[in-house]
């Protein structure tokens, strides 16, 4: 599989400016213990940069992975590198992570316990439903699979439409009055990629893209309607 990322909102706003300041040379260190030993492992922000009202840097982690070896496993050291994000949208500042969820997750919540020095000041970005039936809806034969999720019918949890069955209208309407569309991967004709795209800001490219290229497709493409989303939830409470 490609490249995914995840965008999530900070609960409270905070200037990229400030945001600098608290993440630049940022480092804790800890220890853990494997086979009788002690290994020092190091997380740390690093690459901070600040470009167009976007700033960039990478979230490096230390993890005591088992390697092979003559022998017998060993222990060792791997270091993983997470890029990310934090731009201004509007009324609010917005984070992307560019890992799949699990680890984007856990950056996340890294991050926002650092900029806001508190822990559970991060949440995830939504994208309304709308906002996913229109980008199926817009081009409809660019659109490869579509799944709906709270579904009203019996003994279902998550409906879906694949192929052939995408073209049936009546079809695609018939599971609107039952479902919500939760996930879409369609063919985005704008910036040569097929992408999946979830309602809670999960984004996969199922395209062979360099990673600067998939980071501004999400920057550009789908940020924005995590934002409009938000918006709209807000003036709904």
């Amino acid at each position: 599989m490609g490249l995914a990322a995840k965008v999530f909102r900070l609960e409270e706003r905070i200037s990229i400016e400030v945001a600098a300041e608290k993440l630049r040379g940022w480092r804790a260190q800890r220890v853990e213990s494997r086979g009788g030993e002690e290994y020092a492992l190091l997380d740390e922000v690093s690459s901070l940069s600040v470009e167009d009202g976007l700033l960039r840097g990478e979230f490096l982690e230390d993890r005591l992975v088992t390697l092979p070896s003559r022998e017998g496993p060993r222990p060792a050291v791997a270091t993983l590198r997470t890029p990310f994000a934090l731009l201004e949208a509007e009324e609010e500042t917005i984070l992307v992570v560019m890992a799949k969820k699990l680890r984007a997750n856990r950056v996340a919540s890294k991050l926002g316990e650092i900029l806001l020095a508190r822990p559970g000041g991060v949440f995830e970005a939504m994208i309304d439903p709308d906002q996913l039936r229109a980008l199926h809806e817009a081009n409809p034969e660019s659109t490869r699979v579509i799944y709906f999720d709270q579904v009203d019918l019996p003994n279902v949890n998550v409906m879906a439409l694949y192929g052939s069955a995408l073209a049936d209208t009546s079809t695609y309407q018939e599971y609107l009055r039952h479902g919500q569309v939760w996930y879409v991967v369609f063919h985005d004709a704008q910036y040569g990629l097929t992408v999946g795209v979830a309602r809670n800001c999960v984004v996969t490219s199922f395209t062979r893209v360099d990673e600067e290229k998939f980071f501004r497709y999400v920057i550009e493409r789908i940020v924005p309607l995590a934002s409009e989303s938000g918006r709209r939830l807000r003036r709904a409470r």
